[in-house]
């Protein structure tokens, strides 16, 4: 390299001197510094490493005077910035810039290297700025990253680094990142990790692609407690890592076999990435595989706390640490429509929004699109949305009409706000925001767009954006604030949509965007999942990670699964006055080593083994209250099927047992939207209606019924109070 460098400095001379063939020698007043546009007295500017270009001290131009050339004449100064932007891409500095962007865009490291050795020849001389050595120092580093990299990029990125500092250039952010690629290069972790400390003590904050060559460069390594150190000097920065550093830092951990490290990084990758991409699921995959993976965890702990964490979480996740001992069943597996895995028969959750964060959300709407738009037009759309609201829907109209269409569609448009409106609670028209250029012009005059038009403004249901607006910030706002289904194909992931971060914006969405794709028979719409598309950690255990692999509509989303391989993965441990307060009839079966409760909960979360359990313990308890206390406290956090659940009841009525029993059942709570009736908080689905069904069933029968009393407040949670009294329903279920 350092051949060809020479040769094409050699040849770059030549070029180099024509250059400034029409320009006086660089000794000479028009091209000392005081001349430059832009420039800056280096420091040390009079040292003996000083280029042809610097100021000799001898001359050094007095305050106040004039420098030489004169002015440009007060016409010229009309055009201000161009001016000086035209004279320093003419000076030899902006020559010189422009050649090393040229080689960046290109990855012409050797070019850039005959350039930089011409810019030091006496002969050829260029002084060298900060952006010169940042343009050069980023090439050599992304040679020396490369697979087929030798040693010179990283040497020769070392010389001009060291060079840059003899010179008393400072670096700055993007100087430091690319030296510490170097070293990350030459595989000295330890020496890029110094650089980021060096620049956060210096008062520059260090950015993620500035810890990225420490970080990788010590799981690379297997080095995982620098990569621990790395990772916490980011979180002291309040620097956020993506995907690509989490992957690193969970392989790292798995390789070691730190089951604690690996538990605390997957849980921070449910929290900052929703759905993981190939690889890192392949790294999730190889974990649970592992034997570190088998080997950790416990066989008891305990049920209470567990569920505690859960609604602490908001759902989806306990945080208890590994539940359960033993290999694991890790596989690829899909989702049915209700959130049931296929592969293992667990069921997701829908976890829940606070509502106070979609407040804080749409304040922060309000502000951007305020600063972006013209504040008294937005202003004006939120009161005329105060006025007609609430929307069960809104229809980014714009994308609906162009979907699959050169030019605008009104009778699309039509068909998807009937079709949504029928699927909506109130029935109410949606709200349709469309650009008011569209409103007025173009397909618009047709009679039968005008006629639809008319239809859509007396129902007060079309919002009109003003001209010059962008009318996304119109829909996504009355959207938030309604709490309301957004139609819309948009995936939201442009500059606008950035400005909202990732971390509420994405659960929001996956909440209430509605796509839809169209047919010759109409719209079809898919409605957001009844579960939460983030990884989830069930309360007995088991993992389910979303991947990036389908997207539910055209093709099915891959998760990975991974369960214990035993079918006995929970148990239980309880506090005294816990163990007192709870029954303890146990089956003579199991000589009394479980309750009746452990025994109805290990057969609720294991499919296989529920049907005949049921029936056992149906047929050899004497209390069948205490059996359906037990079975529906097992029910609250087991997902059990309605069959399943109407098979107890019909076992007991098989024996014509009348049990009078109070039980404490989570209500439903939600809107079916944000919070929908399926959450943590409450009870399966199949047994809230399946205690309908007996609500309207007895309300047919002479005697007994099922009472629901009103709402009270028990642990800040809603509940409803069951009472079951003797029934005659029993036998409506066979």
């Amino acid at each position: 390299m350092r051949l060809a460098a020479a040769a094409a400095a050699a040849a770059l001379r030549s070029t180099a001197a024509l250059l400034i063939r029409s320009r006086p020698h660089p000794l000479s007043s028009s091209l000392r510094r005081s001349s430059l546009p832009l420039a800056r007295r280096r420091r040390h500017s009079h040292s003996s490493t000083s280029t042809a270009l610097d100021d000799p001290p001898a001359t050094t131009a007095a305050p106040n005077v004039p420098p030489s050339p004169a002015p440009p004449p007060p016409a010229e100064q009309g055009s201000g910035s161009k001016v000086v932007r035209r004279r320093r891409r003419g000076s030899l500095k902006g020559l010189l810039m422009k050649k090393l962007d040229e080689c960046s865009r290109d990855a012409d490291l050797p070019t850039a290297l005959a350039l930089y050795d011409a810019a030091l020849h006496p002969a050829t001389a260029v002084p060298l700025s900060l952006h010169h050595y940042n343009r050069l120092l980023y090439l050599c580093s992304n040679a020396a990253a490369a697979e087929s990299a030798s040693a010179d990029a990283a040497t020769r990125g070392f010389e001009i680094f060291a060079r840059m500092e003899a010179q008393g250039v400072e670096p700055n952010e993007a100087t430091l990142t690319s030296v510490a690629r170097l070293a990350a290069a030459r595989r000295d972790p330890a020496a890029a990790f110094s650089l980021v400390r060096r620049m956060a003590a210096a008062g520059t904050p260090p950015r993620l692609r500035t810890y990225g060559p420490a970080l990788f460069a010590y799981c690379d390594a297997g080095d995982a407690d620098g990569a621990g150190e790395v990772e916490a000097h980011m979180d002291a920065a309040g620097v956020v890592p993506e995907e690509t550093e989490l992957a690193a830092l969970l392989r790292v951990n798995a390789d070691k076999g730190r089951a604690g490290d690996v538990y605390r990084v997957l849980h921070r990758t449910r929290s900052l990435v929703r759905q993981v991409c190939e690889t890192t699921a392949e790294v999730v995959e190889a974990w649970f595989r592992s034997d570190a993976a088998a080997a950790a965890g416990v066989e008891k702990w305990d049920t209470g706390k567990v569920r505690e964490g859960v609604v602490k979480g908001g759902g989806g996740w306990h945080g208890q640490g590994w539940l359960g001992k033993g290999q694991w069943d890790v596989r690829r597996s899909e989702m049915d429509k209700n959130g049931k895995c296929r592969g293992c028969g667990e069921k997701l959750v829908c976890i829940d929004i606070d509502p106070s964060e979609t407040k804080t959300f749409a304040k922060l709407l309000t502000k951007l699109a305020c600063k972006r738009e013209v504040r008294a037009d937005f202003l004006r759309f939120q009161e005329w949305l105060r006025r007609h609201g609430p929307f069960d829907a809104v229809i980014d109209a714009a994308n609906v009409g162009l979907y699959n269409n050169k030019t605008f569609n009104f009778s699309q448009v039509n068909s998807v706000v009937n079709g949504i409106q029928r699927i909506t609670k109130s029935k109410k028209l949606p709200l349709i925001v469309l650009h008011k250029s569209r409103v007025n012009g173009g397909p618009a005059i047709l009679p039968q767009n005008q006629k639809l038009l008319e239809g859509w403004r007396k129902a007060g249901a079309l919002y009109p954006t003003p001209p010059g607006s962008n009318d996304d910030w119109y829909w996504l706002y009355a959207a938030v604030s309604c709490r309301s289904l957004l139609v819309t194909n948009d995936e939201m992931r442009d500059h606008l949509f950035e400005l909202l971060g990732t971390s509420f914006f994405p659960r929001w969405k996956e909440k209430h965007q509605v796509r839809l794709t169209y047919s010759g028979r109409g719209p079809t719409f898919h409605l957001p999942p009844p579960y939460s598309i983030v990884t989830q950690e069930s309360e007995t255990g088991s993992w389910h990670v979303p991947t990036t692999t389908g997207d539910d509509i055209e093709n099915p989303r891959q998760w990975v699964c991974a369960t214990r391989k035993s079918s006995v993965v929970c148990a239980t441990t309880k506090t005294s006055e816990e163990s007192s307060a709870r029954p303890k009839a146990s089956c003579s079966v199991y000589s009394g080593k479980w309750s009746l409760q452990e025994l109805v909960c290990r057969a609720t979360m294991d499919h296989l083994m529920l049907k005949p359990m049921l029936l056992m313990l149906a047929f050899t308890i004497a209390n069948p209250s205490v059996l359906l206390r037990c079975w529906l406290s097992a029910a609250v956090s087991c997902h059990v099927e309605r069959d399943d659940a109407k098979g107890l009841l019909h076992f007991l009525g098989c024996r014509n047992l009348k049990p009078e029993v109070a039980c404490t059942v989570p209500a439903a709570t939600g809107d079916d939207i944000e919070n929908p009736q399926h959450s943590v908080f409450a009870t399966s689905r199949a047994l809230q209606e399946l205690l309908g069904e007996l609500a309207e069933s007895s309300a047919q029968a002479n005697g007994g019924c099922v009472i629901f009393l009103s709402d009270k407040m028990r642990d800040a949670h809603h509940t409803h109070h069951v009472t079951l009294l003797p029934m005659e329903i029993w036998g409506l279920l066979h």
